[in-house]
């Protein structure tokens, strides 16, 4: 099976050391070395360094606590269809199987969060099943616009996001919490802790520019980018968000909100609220 994780790095695979330092002192000797001993002044004690300890792991700012009965969760490997079931519980079994990828979903789902604040995001790791209609710009060449002919397309997506209970995806993510930590761990996050990552994407997401009228595109190659150089070196997630649209975009916002309010502990940067 592939497991999604960054470009270069398929698997990181948990380490842990434990060092045990025994020292032993061993006298020798005899009539002679105890004259010398004796007849010279004693040397100072051996002052002998304490054994390693194992450095703390990283605070954790905002913490879960699964339920009792995550101890009977299903390995990582085997939990698709664990997920499926409790997700098209959420969604509904027709939604869910018309926008979901089925396979792996809570690695792709830990990757895709993980990405989001980075500059691209793998399509091969992505949860949800790419849309049907294709990008849609507005205007002729040298003045395309991105506007609401494109932003229609996101609403399959928003609606989806919409009819979601905020406590009843935070009573599932906790539910499931081991299983997105054990992900995020093969990532590479051996000391992270994921929820504590959300938060951030969260946090991340929510700074995305509210930005109203129509967008200025280029169109240097075959694809399309915003015109704005600011807006083009924005990530993944940030740029999703502005292609679909200023209200598309709030209503996403606003569960995103929902959500964070039931997952952390502190609460959001000052204008993120």
């Amino acid at each position: 099976m592939t497991r999604p994780g960054r470009d270069g790095d398929d698997s990181a695979a948990g380490r842990k050391a434990l060092w045990v330092l025994a020292v032993i002192g061993v006298v020798a000797g005899g009539y002679y070395a105890w004259r010398q001993l004796a007849l010279e002044p004693a040397p100072p004690p051996e002052v002998i360094a304490p054994p390693p300890v194992a450095a703390a792991g990283p605070a954790i700012a905002h913490p879960v606590t699964p339920p009792t009965d995550a101890a009977t969760l299903p390995g990582l490997d085997a939990s698709d269809a664990a997920v499926a079931d409790e997700l098209a519980g959420l969604l509904g079994r027709e939604r869910y199987e018309s926008l979901v990828l089925g396979d792996d979903l809570v690695r792709r789902l830990t990757a895709t969060i993980d990405n989001l604040p980075r500059e691209k995001v793998a399509t091969r790791l992505r949860p949800l099943k790419p849309i049907d209609s294709p990008f849609v710009a507005s205007g002729q060449e040298g003045a395309y616009t991105l506007g609401p002919d494109n932003y229609v397309r996101y609403e399959p997506y928003v609606a989806l996001v919409e009819a979601l209970d905020s406590g009843d995806v935070a009573a599932l993510y906790t539910r499931l919490y081991p299983l997105f930590q054990q992900a995020y761990a093969e990532l590479g996050n051996l000391d992270g802790y994921f929820n504590d990552r959300v938060v951030e994407v969260i946090d991340h997401l929510l700074a995305t520019p509210e930005i109203q009228g129509p967008i200025p595109l280029s169109r240097p190659g075959v694809m399309f980018q915003f015109a704005d150089p600011a807006l083009e070196s924005r990530s993944a997630g940030q740029k999703f968000l502005l292609r679909m649209g200023p209200d598309n975009a709030a209503r996403i916002k606003d569960k995103l909100r929902g959500l964070r309010a039931r997952i952390a502990s502190q609460p959001p940067p000052a204008g993120q609220g």
